[in-house]
C-alpha cells in the first residue's frame, strides 16, 4: 500500500478549495462585506496578533467547533501562517457544508505583506 505525505494531503486539498489574496482579502474588509474570518493557528501565534474580528479556532479543533460558532451559510475566509493549514481547514469546511469556505493565500505571512491591518 502505498501511503500519502502531508504534501499530498495538502496539494489534494488544495486542487478542491478556492484561495483569495491578501489584497482581496483586504478590499473585502475595507468595503464592509460580511464574512467570518476564521484563525485556525495555534493560540500562540493567534496571540501575537490576527485579523481584526477574527474568530480563533485551532484547526485541530475546527470539526468539533466550528458548527456552533458558524453558520453553514457564512463567508468564510480561513487562514493560517502560510496557507497550508487553511487549505485543509477550508478543504474540511466545504465538506462540512459551508459552501462560501476560502482559504487566504499565503496565510498570515501574506497579510503581513500586504499591510492588512491586525488586532492583538
Amino acid at each position: 500500500m502505498t501511503h500519502k505525505t502531508g504534501s499530498d494531503l495538502i496539494n489534494e486539498a488544495s486542487a478542491r478549495i478556492r484561495e483569495v489574496s491578501a489584497v482581496a482579502v483586504k478590499a473585502m474588509m475595507e468595503r464592509g462585506e460580511p464574512a467570518v474570518y476564521l484563525d485556525v493557528r495555534e493560540p500562540n501565534e493567534y496571540n501575537l496578533g490576527h485579523l481584526p474580528g477574527a474568530l480563533h479556532i485551532p484547526r485541530g479543533y475546527l470539526e468539533l467547533r466550528v458548527e456552533s460558532a458558524v453558520p453553514r451559510d457564512a463567508t468564510v475566509v480561513a487562514y493560517c501562517s502560510a496557507g497550508m493549514r487553511s487549505a485543509l481547514a477550508t478543504d474540511t469546511l466545504q465538506q462540512l457544508g459551508y459552501a462560501n469556505a476560502v482559504s487566504l493565500a499565503g496565510g498570515w505571512r501574506e497579510w503581513m505583506m500586504a499591510d492588512g491591518p491586525v488586532e492583538g
